[in-house]
């Protein structure tokens, strides 16, 4: 019998202790819920979430949960571009102490981090670029020995980079870039997992610590850092002291100072003819310089445009003769018979038109790159408006040249840019096109004030590009883009199409090409732009794709880019985390009804850059792939918005 009253205690106080961790994990919810409202009061009034009495937070937008016991915890905040705007008070993320992965990035918050951001001791990945936070880190942050992933670039935050980043030995990411940190980097600065690191265009000064001195100069742009990868730092120790005065001589003999007299006329002799030799130089290259600029036209002045030519530029009008002027003389024009006639490829033009009237059409400079200048010509009368690309060096000889502009010429596709003509002669090469009313990818995605696509109209870019390169995979083997980049693919008026220009050109200029423009797009494999194969051409889609879906320019693709971290590798780093969300662009992360649709091109993106060539899809299988997710994406819209119009209806 006191054995039975025993048992009978023992399991009653197994009971009591079950109840009470019912009892203690619901409160860890309801107090998650709690601090999730206090944050939407403070800074997203505007969020979507059902604060009634039991419902569950973990079914709202941006908040996830696991499956523990009594209803699990909230693990994962993801809100970028959510309109969050204003200061982040303690006592809301602070209180979220279950948190492994937060995303607020590309908002409006203020303010500094909060100072209870410590209690999230279990966060692994924190995103916070693209704010208006300010002030210093807060010491309680350094607490977070768990985080993996930091990126607060694009801020105002200030003070010194801290030591104290020692105390998170787990960092593989720490991009700080676009701040205004200052002073110097820590020396002992020792992060034995970073993979991903860079604190440009802070106002940071000293040498680079010998942890990062591996790093590529970008990561270190925009700042008075040295040593490194960067210029050696000046030499700072103390001047030698002077040499002792050395003992006073006997006073020189007549000869001496007669010797001493004539070294010194010497001396004054060539410091006067230096000084004349001087000014004749700048004189000189003061008339060539004033020669220069009355012999270059405005043409040769220009920048570049996203349209028709990499960067984008300020259009100007003149004549396609005058800027015929700046490159070739009237009298060294080729003697052939047809050296003066433009050739037509392709089959008949609809508008025929001679060299002449080309030459002298009114045109709009519509850009300069490193293949040539770019501008839109408008026939007399206005019977035609053609695009005009005069190359800047053509390398090969004339029968390769007028063969491989042929076989483009041939090439025929609703979104390949169709290739008109040419003419060749030992000074000038054009090449015609049919002109685009259209702008350029790169333009939309990273210009300034770009437009917002969403999804849907990038997949469906993406499907014009990729059947408009199929379709030049489908010439032959040998048939290649070879500069595949979001500058050369050209998007209509209405966002819903796209053209893709400049395919083969590479083959034309050769050795010319400078490879770290297009570093970003380049295969790994490719070392010679002439030969780059369909595979390669694959891989760079791949990156365009990556770039379509991240809002990301690959690295060395437009200006101010050129610390921009490997795109594929970026992605394939962060998704293999399983933080797939934190890739998308923050202009369609919170398109949910289409996420699915997001994540199968994102996979075929990354199967794209694959870096063993035999392992990326063949072009046409891409464009098959794309067109079904399009198809997908299209019929959730469809379906969303015929139940939102059945529902006005009803009510």
């Amino acid at each position: 019998m006191p054995l039975r009253g025993r048992g009978r205690s023992l399991l009653l106080l197994v009971l009591a202790l079950w109840c009470s961790a019912l009892r203690c994990a619901a409160p860890d919810l309801a107090a998650d819920r709690a601090a999730l409202l206090a944050l939407r009061a403070a800074v997203g009034p505007g969020l979507p979430w059902d604060a009634s009495a039991g419902v569950s937070p973990c079914g709202w937008r941006g908040v996830g949960c696991d499956n523990g016991t009594g209803g699990g915890r909230v693990v994962a905040l993801q809100l970028p571009g959510a309109g969050l705007i204003g200061q982040l008070p303690s006592g809301t993320l602070g209180n979220l102490t279950a948190l492994r992965a937060l995303s607020l990035r590309s908002n409006a918050l203020s303010g500094g981090i909060p100072t209870d951001i410590g209690s999230c001791a279990e966060l692994r990945y924190l995103y916070l670029q693209g704010n208006q936070l300010a002030g210093e880190i807060p010491e309680g942050f350094f607490s977070l020995g768990l985080l993996q992933r930091l990126v607060l670039s694009n801020n105002q935050f200030t003070g010194r980079v801290s030591p104290e980043f020692n105390k998170l030995p787990r960092l593989a990411t720490l991009y700080l870039e676009n701040n205004r940190f200052n002073g110097t980097l820590p020396a002992d600065l020792d992060l034995p997992n970073l993979q991903l690191f860079n604190v440009s265009n802070n106002q940071l000064d000293g040498p680079v610590p010998a942890s990062l001195a591996g790093r590529p100069a970008g990561a270190f742009s925009g700042t008075a850092l040295c040593g490194g990868p960067l210029s050696p730092c000046a030499n700072t120790s103390p001047p030698p002291p002077p040499p002792s005065p050395l003992p006073l001589n006997p006073p020189a003999s007549p000869e001496d100072s007669k010797s001493s007299k004539l070294s010194t006329a010497a001396i004054a002799g060539i410091a006067a003819g230096a000084v004349a030799a001087l000014l004749v130089v700048l004189a000189v290259i003061f008339f060539l310089f004033c020669f220069r600029r009355r012999m270059t036209n405005k043409a040769d002045t220009s920048t570049e445009t996203a349209a028709y030519g990499d960067e984008d530029a300020s259009p100007e009008t003149v004549s396609v003769a005058r800027a015929e002027k700046s490159g070739v003389s009237r009298s060294s024009k080729p003697t052939a018979s047809d050296a003066k006639k433009l050739v037509f490829v392709g089959g008949e033009p609809e508008v025929a038109y001679e060299l002449e009237s080309l030459l002298h059409a009114s045109a709009e400079v519509l850009g300069k790159g490193w293949l040539g200048t770019t501008y839109r010509a408008t026939l007399e009368g206005g019977v035609a408006v053609v695009t005009v690309k005069r190359l800047r060096e053509v390398p090969i000889p004339e029968k390769e040249f007028r063969g491989t502009v042929a076989a483009l010429g041939a090439l025929r596709h609703d979104n390949l840019v169709p290739l008109r003509s040419y003419f060749y002669s030992k000074e000038e090469k054009l090449i015609v096109y049919d002109f685009v009313s259209a702008k350029g990818l790169s333009s939309l995605l990273h210009g300034a004030g770009s437009e917002r696509l969403d999804f849907t109209a990038r997949a469906r870019i993406a499907l014009a590009s990729a059947r408009g390169i199929a379709c030049i995979h489908g010439a032959g083997a040998g048939s290649s883009h070879g500069n595949i980049k979001s500058s050369n693919i050209l998007v209509n008026d209405a966002r819903d199409g796209a053209y893709v220009a400049d395919y083969g050109l590479v083959q034309l200029v050769g050795a010319s090409v400078p490879l770290k423009r297009v570093t970003g797009y380049r295969a790994p494999e490719v070392t010679d732009p002439r030969r780059a194969s369909q595979e390669a051409d694959v891989y760079s889609f791949g990156v365009l794709l990556l770039e379509l879906l991240t809002g990301k320019a690959p690295a060395n693709s437009v200006p101010g880019s050129d610390g921009a971290a490997d795109l594929p590798q970026w992605v394939g780093t962060v998704v293999q985390e399983e933080w797939t969300g934190e890739v998308f662009d923050a202009g369609i992360a919170n398109e949910a009804l289409v996420e699915e649709e997001m994540v199968r091109l994102l996979q075929l993106g990354t199967e794209c850059t694959e870096r063993r060539p035999d392992r990326r899809p063949a072009m046409a299988d891409v464009a098959a792939r794309i067109e079904d997710i399009v198809g997908s994406a299209q019929r959730k819209t469809d379906s969303a918005e015929f139940h939102s119009v059945d529902a006005d209806h009803s009510a």
